[in-house]
């Protein structure tokens, strides 16, 4: 074994040009895969990153305005949303895991001792903070035990808490919001946030729910004291699981408002409001789990497409050195036939022109792996854009490259090694170019 694989190379490092020539479709394919796929990771994980500085599998409630006739009511009428439409969500439904009441005020007037700004104010529950990813630079998150005392307590985004307090640290200081002093608890970390229902949290100030439903209430046409601006809810895994496999369950109606956890949603506060359940406008439902599940199919269309333009690009360069070796086999005709007239067996022979094919293969994937790793770590020194985390190529990538060379090596190797095999060793000898 170890002078078959010796005469290999001796017989590569012989043919350099074509040898060179051989490679590079092979090289080209590697190539191929590795970018192709690094490329469509890259949007994967960047996509997931930004789905998670806003919230991922979130689901937005909001008050809509009724289209349909129902329980006597007239159409057009106003739905608004109270505390305990939440409270019955939790309780009733089916398919949602979390359920937290939101209030909104905009441009409300805050101070502290070194600046003042109208900024969002928000009140959340506690269970808000995990369903809209608000993580802390410093400080703590809302307990349960503000939201019992209606404990004046806020969380600042970074950019409301620059502007209040520079880049003094804020925590434990006061700040009056409509004149009413609440203690700084806490600062967001700096979101990168592209999406959002209600502006980026950077710039929001976020206080307990209950809290804010006595000092703050929602105003606006149609609100109440008990009037709360949005419901967020995250459904149960199973069920993002099963709308992420099957986005396209129920026909178009899916995109009108009308998948499993819409419908819920409106047959139980429908019957609650006295709407029909079918009346899309009734409510304002934004599903981003809806939204997760096209990119991510989206995403993998792609890195199937990929995949395939990198296999056909590797299937010619296995054509390739096909072809190359079964020239190599009727050039060294005269050469087989001498071997085997001093003895050398089929199997030595076969064994010999098989591993001269499965050396280049190999030598070749090789190389195109670590060219396609350079390039990846090129382009990954270069700024990125939004929802592209750069050129990231996973070990699932890797050992898929390997196999497949390992695949291609051995099935365009077996063919001119058999072919060379057989040839019978006077014929071989009488064999003139």
């Amino acid at each position: 074994m170890i002078e078959a694989i010796r005469q290999s190379l001796q017989n590569l490092r012989a043919n350099k040009l074509r040898s060179f020539l051989t490679m590079f479709g092979i090289v080209w394919g590697v190539v191929t895969i590795v970018l192709l796929s690094a490329t469509g990771e890259g949007f994967r994980r960047g996509n997931e990153t930004v789905l998670r500085e806003f919230g991922k599998n979130i689901i937005i409630v909001r008050r809509g305005r009724t289209s349909l006739q129902a329980g006597g009511e007239r159409a057009g009428r106003q739905i608004t949303l109270n505390g305990e439409d939440a409270r019955a969500l939790q309780r009733e439904s089916r398919l949602l895991e979390t359920v937290s009441p939101e209030i909104m005020r905009y441009e409300v007037r805050i101070k502290s001792a070194y600046n003042a700004a109208a900024l969002d104010v928000h009140g959340v529950e506690p269970q808000y903070q995990d369903i809209r990813t608000i993580d802390l630079e410093y400080g703590r998150h809302f307990n349960r035990q503000d939201e019992e005392q209606r404990h004046r307590v806020a969380i600042l985004g970074a950019d409301a808490a620059d502007q209040l307090f520079g880049q003094r640290n804020a925590l434990g200081e006061e700040v009056t919001l409509n004149g009413l002093p609440y203690r700084v608890a806490g600062k967001i970390r700096k979101k990168n946030q592209d999406s959002n229902y209600s502006g980026p949290d950077n710039t929001k100030v976020f206080v307990p729910f209950a809290t804010m439903m006595r000092d703050l209430p929602a105003l606006g046409s149609g609100y109440r004291p008990d009037s709360i601006s949005t419901i967020i809810c995250t459904p149960k895994p199973w069920v993002v699981k099963d709308i992420v496999e099957n986005p396209f369950r129920g026909g178009p109606f899916i995109f009108a408002q009308r998948g499993p956890v819409e419908m819920e949603l409106r047959e139980i506060l429908g019957r609650r409001h006295g709407f029909d359940p079918m009346d899309d406008e009734a409510l304002s439902i934004w599903n981003t789990v809806l939204s997760t599940a096209m990119f991510d199919r989206i995403i993998r269309g792609m890195k199937e497409f990929f995949t395939a333009v990198g296999l056909v690009s590797l299937a010619l360069g296995g054509l390739g050195v096909m072809n190359i070796m079964l020239i190599s086999v009727r050039e060294r005709t005269v050469e087989i036939g001498i071997r085997k007239a001093l003895g050398a067996r089929i199997r030595d022979v076969r064994r010999q022109f098989f591993l001269e094919g499965f050396f280049l293969t190999l030598l070749s994937g090789a190389l195109g792996l670590v060219v396609g790793l350079g390039l990846c770590m090129a382009v990954n020194s270069l700024p990125m854009p939004e929802r592209f985390s750069g050129m990231i190529v996973t070990w699932q990538t890797g050992l898929f490259a390997v196999a497949v060379l390992a695949a291609i090596g051995v099935l365009t190797s077996t063919y001119p090694a058999h072919l060379a095999a057989k040839l019978p060793p006077v014929a071989a000898l009488h064999y003139e170019r």
